[in-house]
């Protein structure tokens, strides 16, 4: 589940549990609960908006919840039920990338599977020197890539070698590698800094006013493929106010 703040001009998303040692597992209550914030924050941006998302304790999150789907109780079920997420969890990623508004993911403690793919969906991320990892655990679990996983890792992961080390060779990441790798804006040594430093970014974003709608377009139009998959339109937009 999560929560949904404004801090000035800046909405602040968290992925909230119910203890420290939460993993914050996308199950549809979940990701239901992450869309509505989504559409919320949305419905309320003005020019100079922008948005963090954050976690509470060691994990920003463990990917889709897999204990659920094995609840099916067969194989078959748990099949289904896998999918039924992967097929939820797409209008996150096409949310994030058409939010009118800067966003920064604070990744505080391990982003793994889907919880890697929401942080990597966000213009900037910016995550713990210290502690958590960044990974892709499909090739080690058995299971392939939603098309929009891969479409997001080609679209914002600019090394092919980065690329097969996340993706084929599932490497665990740390904030330091992250960084040097292009996966990460920036590194901390601590869960408060990497808030500070997220905070600051997004202030410094939303500073600059701009018109959300031309904002979202723009990004849109960076990653054309991307959006494709998403099934994004990209429209040409002029906002009057700056003219």
């Amino acid at each position: 589940m999560c929560t949904l703040e404004k801090h000035g001009d800046v909405f602040v998303l968290t992925l909230t549990g119910s203890s420290d040692v939460d993993e914050h597992r996308f199950g549809p209550p979940a990701i239901d609960s992450i869309l509505s914030a989504i559409a919320k924050a949305k419905a309320k941006a003005t020019p100079g908006s922008a948005l963090i998302t954050t976690s509470h304790g060691k994990f920003f999150s463990n990917g889709l919840d897999l204990a659920w789907a094995q609840a099916a109780g067969s194989r078959a079920g748990a099949r289904e039920r896998l999918l039924y997420m992967v097929e939820s969890f797409r209008p996150v990623v096409a949310a994030m990338m058409d939010l009118p508004m800067p966003t920064v993911a604070a990744v505080n403690g391990h982003a793994a599977a889907a919880g890697f793919t929401l942080a990597l969906s966000h213009d900037y991320v910016i995550m713990r020197r210290d502690k958590g990892v960044l990974y892709m655990s499909e090739v080690d679990i058995g299971a392939t890539l939603p098309d929009y996983f891969t479409a997001l890792f080609r679209a914002k992961v600019g090394s092919a070698t980065a690329r097969r080390d996340v993706l084929l060779r599932a490497k665990k990441i740390k904030g330091e590698e992250a960084l040097s790798m292009g996966l990460v804006e920036a590194a901390y040594d601590s869960e408060e800094q990497v808030a500070e430093a997220s905070m600051r970014l997004a202030k410094q974003l939303a500073g600059r006013t701009w018109a959300g709608e031309v904002y979202a377009e723009i990004r849109k139009s960076l990653y054309p493929d991307l959006c494709g998959v998403l099934g994004l339109d990209i429209r040409a937009v002029v906002s009057n106010s700056k003219l």
